[in-house]
This record gives structure tokens, C-alpha cells and sequence, in this order.
């Protein structure tokens, strides 16, 4: 996976928001306000951290030489992934997929709701524009 096609499977998450509270070299992926996605993305190769559930990062990191502690982070609930082409796509996506529901899934239930609303509502306007797309000039 290459930075373009993670980037943009970052931002086709629902509500997914880019930030840079830690500086320009780090791109802070956010859901309603929180952290699920971390990108270093100017080292060589590419660093992914994720949030991940304690038990299944202590098993990826034993499967996989690519995945490590979290860089900076909670060793327990965050992992670094190195994108240097030894995981498949897939896997990446699948983490990143956990990564972002792990954080929906601890959100009060105001923002569960207000999530919720805002993806009826953009899924409605797709299909808005769908039937009815905009006039070609």
C-alpha cells in the first residue's frame, strides 16, 4: 500500500478528519474528536500507528515483523505498522477498519448519534446526486 491509496482509505471512512496537533510530520486521523489513525509520513518507509485491542496487538506483533509497540504511545492499545510492502493490503485495511471501530465503539452516545446522523445524511446526498446529478455547462 502506497501513501496515496492510505491516505485516501483514511478519508473515505465516515467523519474521518485530518489534524496536525503534533506537528507538520504527523498526520492525525480523528473520528468525532479522537484518534485512530497516526501516519509519520516522511519517514522511510511509511509508519501507520493504530489503535488496536491488547490481546490481538500482542498477536500481530508475534506474527508479523512490520508491526511493533505503538511509536510514542500506549504499548498496550496502539501498534505501528510499517508500510514496506511485507503486509498485504488487506491486512492493513483490516487493522485500520478495528483501529477506527475501536474508537466509535468507546464514544458517548451523543457523538455515537451524531455520527450516526451524519452518515444518513451524506449517504443521502450521494443518492441525491446520484438521481439527480449536477448540470454539465
Amino acid at each position: 500500500m502506497d501513501f496515496e491509496m492510505l491516505k485516501k482509505y483514511l478519508f473515505d471512512l465516515p467523519e474521518s478528519k485530518l489534524e496536525f496537533p503534533f506537528g507538520t510530520d504527523t498526520m492525525v486521523f480523528k473520528v468525532m474528536g479522537k484518534m485512530f489513525a497516526l501516519i509519520s509520513w516522511q519517514a522511510e518507509p511509511l509508519r501507520l500507528s493504530l489503535k488496536c485491542d491488547p490481546d490481538l496487538s500482542v498477536h500481530l506483533r508475534e506474527v508479523h515483523e512490520a508491526i511493533t509497540p505503538g511509536y510514542h504511545m500506549s504499548k498496550i492499545h496502539w501498534n505501528t505498522v510499517i508500510i514496506d510492502g511485507s503486509l498485504e493490503d488487506e491486512l492493513i485495511t483490516e487493522m485500520i477498519d478495528h483501529s477506527y471501530q475501536s474508537v466509535v465503539d468507546l464514544l458517548p452516545k451523543r457523538l455515537k448519534k451524531q455520527l450516526e446522523k451524519n452518515i444518513l445524511k451524506a449517504e443521502k446526498a450521494k443518492q441525491e446526486w446520484k438521481t439527480n446529478p449536477p448540470i454539465e455547462m
